[in-house]
């Protein structure tokens, strides 16, 4: 584990048949505007363009130590997602 924080922002969107995907978004930026952002980047590359993400459905949650594979991907992409209910495999 690093030492190194980084920000989890809890995140439930209506898909686009209508049920409920929730995940998280770990960033190292601790600002909810960039985090919606990356929401959105992801549910695009899912076929989900058009759900509805704002600060109302992706809200900071916590700081943590993530494990070297997810910084190394967050410091590739910017982000991470930890795939919680609803989301496609």
């Amino acid at each position: 584990m690093i030492d190194m924080n980084f920000h989890v922002f809890d995140t439930y969107v209506k898909s686009n048949n209508g049920h409920t995907m929730h995940f998280d978004v770990i960033t190292d930026k601790n600002d909810s505007t960039i985090a919606v952002s990356f929401a959105k980047e992801w549910l695009k590359s899912i076929g989900e363009k058009n759900a509805k993400v704002s600060t109302e459905e992706c809200k900071f949650c916590h700081s943590e130590s993530v494990t070297e594979d997810i910084e190394i991907e967050i410091m590739t992409n910017g982000y991470f997602i930890v795939k919680m209910e609803g989301c496609p495999k």
